[in-house]
């Protein structure tokens, strides 16, 4: 099989075996992998050779023995990048990424979906019916804001502030817009991602600068989805007394805050990841229901010779949406 792995440049494309499934696995013909802000941050940091993508759906293509019932080839699958030990209380409760023995794919551990084939959990996997199979790899990021907005606890009429617009931060305002809050809004740098936001459900949008002022008393909810050194701080100084933050941007770098600030307000704070097998289900039934799909969530579909490229152009400022990688596509 084709695949696009880790290399000394960023990624090369090279030919791998296919793979075969274990007990209680599945190997899925890949539909389509999209690529998110924490693979970005990790892509250096990984050896050479390593094939990432946690973000996926395909058609199943193999049934190892033992793989949970139900799945047949041909079927159409979203499964999430994480495998547990199916014996553990994290697991039995559906919380599979905090198993002690959890394996990550796409992330150095097991291998992930930039390929035309992955082997996947038949456990930590769900159908996903009527839909282009392409778009089953948006279940994982609306999964990632509905785990992040269910940790928010929005209230009726809550002022809710997102920061930032890319994947999570859209994944999170669609959920919001199905919610019980009263104001939402967003900021974002980029034009683009100011008018997706507002495609996926933002009340107003507006630029980091401009947002200062609808501070006012501050935010009963804010929802840190960028990741950079600040972001943090700046959720301090935008939520309201007694408030609520919760952190879902992925960042690998130091960085610093007043605590005081908090200690102040007596605000919450939440540092959240990944999120429930019941959780995937559910991202996996709005998709299923029409609900949302790719024209709002995505901006461009290549194929796995576009893996460098498309990580270079994410790395910087951009106005892009979700960008899937689709081995399909010449």
């Amino acid at each position: 099989m084709r695949a696009a792995v880790t290399s000394a440049d960023g990624f090369e494309i090279v030919e791998l075996p296919d793979p075969t499934p274990g007990p209680g696995e599945l190997v899925l013909r890949v539909a389509a992998n999209g690529i998110c802000g924490s693979d970005l941050s990790t892509a250096p940091f990984l050896p050479a050779g390593t094939v990432m993508g946690h973000e996926f759906a395909g058609e199943v293509a193999a049934v190892g023995p033992d793989a949970a019932p139900g799945f047949r080839v041909g079927d159409q699958v979203a499964s999430m990048p994480v495998r547990g030990c199916h014996r553990c209380r994290a697991c039995l409760t559906g919380d599979v990424a905090r198993c002690p023995s959890a394996r990550t794919l796409g992330l150095g551990v097991l291998p992930g979906a930039l390929a035309e084939y992955v082997v996947v959990g038949a456990a930590e996997s769900v159908r996903i019916d009527g839909i282009d199979p392409v778009e089953g790899a948006l279940v994982e990021p609306l999964a990632v804001g509905l785990h992040a907005v269910t940790r928010a606890a929005v209230e009726s009429g809550d002022r809710v502030l997102v920061l930032g617009a890319g994947p999570v931060g859209t994944a999170v305002l669609h959920w919001l817009s199905r919610g019980t809050a009263g104001e939402v809004i967003c900021s974002d740098p980029s034009p683009g991602r100011r008018a997706a936001a507002l495609d996926a459900g933002a009340s107003e949008v507006h630029t980091p600068e401009s947002v200062i002022e609808q501070i006012r008393d501050g935010f009963d909810v804010v929802i840190e989805c960028v990741g950079k050194p600040g972001m943090i701080a700046a959720a301090l100084d935008a939520v309201s007394t007694h408030g609520r933050i919760v952190v879902a941007g992925v960042c690998l770098s130091d960085d610093h805050f007043m605590p005081v600030a908090g200690i102040v307000k007596e605000a919450s704070m939440d540092f959240v990841s990944y999120y429930t097998k019941a959780e995937f289900d559910t991202a996996a039934g709005e998709l299923n229901r029409g609900a949302v799909g790719s024209s709002t969530l995505v901006s461009e579909i290549v194929g796995l010779d576009a893996v460098h490229r498309v990580f270079t152009e994410l790395s910087a400022p951009n106005d892009h949406r979700k960008v899937l990688i689709s081995p399909a596509v010449g």
